[in-house]
């Protein structure tokens, strides 16, 4: 079995399939997610925000992530997700983190480049085998439903030329390109550029590219898009809508409960579904 987050992706890049990456705000998303992996037998990769990490705290999530991966013998993979500065990256990258999103895209070419390649080298001084990733082009969105359009411009897109060099340059492990995704469940449905996903695989054939924003892509097109080389994928936004749909219910159906962890049973196996039901669609099934 691969030991580390870099195996598995590789692996998913040489089969085509992609790790599924889920976050969390809280013990009980962790426990569904983690339930889901354990019975499709899949590696599980799970983020955290700089607002997630706030509220969970780093240490926390480090040692929460180490307690379920000894139980449950899951390779189990904590992301520091979206670090929009260095030294944000840096911190998660003390706590212990596997893995490292440092996403300086809003920033020039040139300072995502430098930023980038800093993190790279700090995180992988700390530790060989941790997973890079950094975000070249413009994703529009956030995590939530937006009832607004949100409308994609072609410079928001990754340049497959642009991809080239930044890999080249950062040596990063992972590459989120823009390519017609969206944060979040907007009023539109999203429009993947399967060809640009294409040559940017075919430009970049070891690096494993990173779909974010999958909430709310049609499942044709996520087929489409792990054949065309994407092999990691960021759910986020259908998790918290399972999540708080339950808890809804379960309040409603059962007002004078006071016990959390009754309350919290029912979303438990929503999420659980949910993350389930993304693990077929990735193709990640049984690859332990």
């Amino acid at each position: 079995m691969n030991a580390d987050l870099n195996g598995f992706l590789k692996k998913a890049v040489k089969e085509s399939w992609a790790l599924g990456h889920f976050n969390i705000s809280n013990l009980e998303q962790l426990r569904a997610i983690l339930n889901a992996a354990q019975s499709a037998m899949a590696p599980i990769h799970i983020g955290t925000s700089e607002g997630e990490r706030r509220f969970i705290g780093l240490k926390q999530a480090v040692y929460l992530i180490k307690a379920f991966r000894e139980e449950t013998g899951l390779p189990i993979f904590l992301n520091a997700d979206h670090c929009k500065s260095v030294a944000s990256a840096k911190e998660a990258a003390d706590a212990g983190y596997e893995s490292i999103h440092i996403d300086l895209s809003a920033a020039s070419f040139e300072e995502n480049i430098k930023g980038t390649k800093e993190i790279v080298e700090y995180a992988k001084s700390k530790n060989k085998n941790i997973s890079v990733e950094g975000e070249l082009g413009y994703l529009r969105g956030e995590s939530k439903i937006q009832k607004e359009i949100v409308k994609i411009k072609p410079e928001d897109l990754t340049k497959v030329e642009k991809a080239g060099e930044f890999v080249e340059k950062t040596g990063v492990d992972r590459l989120a390109p823009v390519i017609g995704n969206i944060h979040g469940i907007a009023a539109n449905e999203p429009k993947l550029d399967i060809e640009r996903i294409r040559k940017i695989h075919k430009a970049l054939p070891e690096i494993a590219l990173v779909l974010h924003g999958g909430s709310g892509i049609p499942d044709d097109q996520i087929k489409e898009a792990i054949k065309a080389g994407i092999n990691n994928i960021h759910v986020n936004t259908e998790i918290r809508l399972a999540y708080s749909a339950a808890l809804r219910r379960t309040l409603a159906q059962n007002p004078e409960e006071t016990a959390p962890y009754k309350l919290f049973s029912e979303t438990i196996k929503a999420v659980e579904e949910k993350v389930k039901e993304k693990l077929i669609l990735f193709g990640s099934v049984n690859k332990l």
